[in-house]
């Protein structure tokens, strides 16, 4: 591994790290921005190729020995990382990471045991949301997520950032049709579908059991799930509110479904 000085913002070697809180390199191509120590550590851990480490000075003999030889590794002062990441207060290491292929949903299911459990958001659009429901999944120890064609990107730097690195250890289906392959998961992999709603027809959460096989659907924000959604579901639970609470945040939400529905 050698490292590079580089003194300029101008340089086209810091094109991805540049003006990093108006770019989006996520939506851009195959690329995406990991920041901060902990979760760069993380990414370099992972199975995910890394195209280059982008480090401050009194960062670089730490960490330089954990990148491979065939990555990048840009050394900038302090001063000029403040420029990139827009605020003073960093730990001085970021890196860009390339996208591994696109994982099918045949390819997840045929993988996937007699028993197991699977969170499927069809439109989750808050990115820090999406990035604490994969901490959560991959803390529960979920054996997929599947997201829907409205649901935000798990590879922009801010939910990369909330899941704390735990997006590169998860096993993520990107839906291109969502009911079809809701259809699919019942009839071909024989999984019981659960929406979260707020019915109070619906089944209690405290008194649902569980399927061998199980996903369990959570809406986005605002309408929660779409009701063409919740009639490919073989089952509607609900956590009852009190107090006049109309609705958790999504991730709180999915917390307490995991927690009753897997070991804890």
């Amino acid at each position: 591994m050698h490292s590079v000085p580089v003194d300029s913002l101008d340089d086209p070697r810091l094109a991805p790290y540049r003006n990093l809180k108006e770019r989006d390199l996520a939506r851009e191509g195959n690329r995406f921005i990991a920041e901060s120590e902990q979760i760069v550590r993380r990414l370099l851990a992972s199975d995910f190729p890394v195209e280059s480490v982008l480090l401050v000075r009194k960062r670089a003999a730490e960490i330089a020995p954990l990148i491979p030889s065939t990555t990048s590794v840009y050394v900038v002062p302090d001063e000029l990382m403040e420029h990139v990441i827009g605020f003073k207060f960093h730990s001085g290491v970021i890196a860009c990471g390339v996208r591994k292929p696109a994982v099918k949903l045949d390819e997840a299911m045929n993988r996937l045991g007699e028993r197991a459990i699977i969170l499927i958001c069809p439109e989750v659009a808050n990115n820090e949301n999406l990035g604490s429901l994969m901490r959560i999944a991959a803390g529960f120890g979920v054996d997929a997520m599947v997201l829907g064609e409205q649901c935000c990107d798990p590879f922009y730097r801010q939910s990369i950032r909330v899941s704390m690195g735990t997006v590169f250890k998860l096993n993520i289906i990107q839906s291109p049709n969502l009911k079809m392959d809701l259809e699919a998961m019942k009839d071909r992999w024989q999984f019981e579908l659960a929406a979260a709603v707020l019915d109070d027809s619906a089944e209690r959460l405290r008194l649902a059991g569980r399927a061998p096989r199980m996903g369990l659907l959570f809406g986005n924000e605002a309408q929660g799930l779409p009701s063409e959604i919740i009639a490919c579901c073989n089952r509607k639970i609900t956590i009852p509110m009190k107090l006049g609470t109309d609705s958790l945040n999504v991730a709180v939400a999915a917390g307490v479904f995991l927690y009753h529905f897997t070991d804890g």
